[in-house]
């Protein structure tokens, strides 16, 4: 199912890129960084205290940014888009298939792997500026944004010495996902930040009443094309 919404996102990606480059006309204002690609330490925060942090998770996303000059000179945009996201996180949270997956535990020291992992489709949206002009590509950049994602799976998998598990879209995951961005840097290199708002889980709890608040945020870097 992701690698079809993958090849949705690419022919979507392509069709607009080719439409633009051919009804650009001299004079036109020229536009920036409309690829994007971020790759992302990821951790998880707000966990209930018994769960801990996070151990090494990470993060990659790409897509495409309509990118609209609001000034002739180009620097200063906005810019709207679709992407695709992956995420995946190593964590202490175990959902409980007896309870619908709306309560946890918290993983004993017998779990030696414990992952969740999403696939989202992403609409960023970001206010842009910069101080570049048409005849060259390293300039500095200061994008501020927010992206809204929409998980078309997710998926959380744990290994103990005697078993395997795993479940796939679980009813507590909170499909819906909302964070503020911040892309800056010069040239190639960009540093990335998104910081969630909204919690992963929605009405979960541990078995001991605890609610379940956790929520993401990532480092990075970003790199942008066209």
């Amino acid at each position: 199912m992701a690698k079809k919404y993958i090849a949705i996102l690419f022919i979507f990606t392509a069709s607009f890129v080719w439409a633009q480059q051919d009804s650009l006309k001299i004079g036109d204002p020229y536009l920036e960084d409309q690829l994007y690609f971020d790759i992302s330490y990821n951790v998880l925060y707000d966990q209930p205290e018994l769960a801990g942090s996070s151990s090494f998770s990470y993060g990659i996303s790409l897509g495409y940014l309509r990118d609209i000059p609001l000034k002739t000179s180009g620097t200063f945009a906005l810019a709207i888009g679709l992407g695709y996201g992956y995420d995946s996180f190593n964590h202490l949270l175990q959902p409980l298939e007896s309870t619908s997956y709306k309560q946890f535990q918290v993983a004993d020291g017998n779990v030696t792997n414990n992952k969740f992992n999403t696939h989202t489709i992403e609409i960023p949206f970001q206010i842009r500026i910069r101080n570049s002009d048409a005849n060259r590509y390293s300039f500095w950049r200061f994008y501020l944004g927010m992206k809204q994602s929409y998980s078309i799976r997710n998926s959380f998998r744990f290994s103990t010495p005697e078993n395997d598990a795993s479940y796939s879209n679980i009813s507590s995951y909170n499909k819906w996902q909302t964070g503020l961005t911040v892309s800056a840097g010069y040239s190639t290199f960009n540093l990335y930040f998104y910081y969630g708002l909204t919690p992963i889980l929605n009405n979960a709890i541990l078995t001991d009443g605890t609610s379940i608040d956790t929520k993401m945020y990532k480092i990075g870097l970003s790199f942008y094309f066209l």
